[in-house]
């Protein structure tokens, strides 16, 4: 009898929390809502999500709030939207490094990248671009694996540090394409460019705002670009994949909440940026910065990150890259 009263009662809890949970979503939102970033303000995360602010405050009515929490490669403002009250009104807008690659280089973060956030929208794709010295023998993305392969041992490549997003397309690469070649880490892509020009860097995989001013301007060549097909951001420009199948390695923007967000909630701000993201002023700005917007469900988000998830593990894994 009292088992009876119990599971009554609990089955009575449960449905005013979901009756709550739904009224508080059909007054969603009411207040402002505070858009953490994770990193210093001026970056590409940044200006990314002061372009998104103000158009999704248009359309939700109320104001979106920019918020500049970095530190710890961006871990310390993740954690705090992590453990953040599941209302909508903390919301994240983070990358790669927070989601997908950083948990697999630091297994003592503070936060689960599946388990304390609620995916909300695939915002946008920063892809890389491969870049060799005029110097370099290679035309192509062939032609430049086929060097490799002759000289094993004898090329290296720059990146912008150890578990860097730069590191990691060139591992990717060298996985895909089984080569050798040596890694030489700079305290930033900007440093490691004169040392490509002159040809003691034999190949930088790039952003596209950093890299492609070089090649207009002749002092780089560009072999392929790190998306799957061809992108407009790189006009001319072939993708690496079409001689290394799937590959492909993008820095990856996505909007997210703490865990237990309600339903309708996450369906009410992933309305509202699909919508920014059509947006064609908002579509130049963010083109203009090397990003593809994508925008797709919270479902296709999630399996995204899954998949990019298993992906660095296994380079991070196979090539024993650290922090270090």
């Amino acid at each position: 009898m009292k088992k009876r009263h119990l599971l009554r009662g609990l089955c009575a809890a449960s449905l005013a929390l979901a009756c709550l949970g739904q009224i508080q979503a059909q007054t969603y939102p009411n207040k402002s809502v505070r858009l953490i970033v994770p990193f210093p303000a001026g970056g590409a995360t940044d200006l990314f999500a002061r372009t998104l602010s103000q158009k999704i405050s248009e359309k939700l009515g109320q104001p979106v709030v920019v918020e500049n929490r970095p530190g710890a490669g961006g871990t310390l403002g993740a954690d705090l939207a992590a453990k953040a009250q599941p209302d909508g009104y903390t919301l994240l807008l983070s990358t790669s490094s927070t989601h997908s690659i950083g948990p697999n280089l630091n297994p003592r973060m503070p936060y689960d990248a599946v388990r304390d956030f609620t995916p909300i929208a695939h915002l946008g794709n920063a892809p890389s671009i491969m870049l060799v010295p005029n110097s370099s023998p290679a035309k192509t993305v062939k032609e430049w694996i086929d060097h490799a392969k002759k000289n094993p041992g004898r090329l290296n490549y720059a990146s912008s540090g150890n578990g860097t997003i730069v590191q990691l397309s060139a591992e990717l690469f060298k996985a895909q394409a089984d080569v050798f070649v040596v890694h030489i880490p700079y305290k930033g892509t900007a440093l490691a460019i004169p040392d490509l020009i002159t040809g003691k860097v034999d190949v930088l995989f790039d952003s596209l705002p950093t890299g492609m001013p070089h090649v207009r301007d002749g002092r780089l060549r560009a072999l392929g670009v790190t998306t799957l097909k061809p992108t407009a951001l790189a006009p001319g420009i072939p993708a690496i994949a079409d001689v290394l199948p799937g590959y492909e390695s993008n820095t990856w923007f996505g909007l997210f909440g703490p865990k237990n967000l309600p339903t309708e909630v996450v369906s009410r701000i992933n309305t509202a940026a699909k919508q920014v993201l059509q947006d064609p002023e908002v579509m130049d700005k963010l083109l203009r910065f090397g990003i593809e917007p994508v925008g797709g469900t919270p479902a296709q988000f999630s399996t995204m990150l899954a998949s990019e998830s298993a992906k660095w593990k296994k380079i991070i894994t196979e090539r024993k890259i650290t922090l270090e």
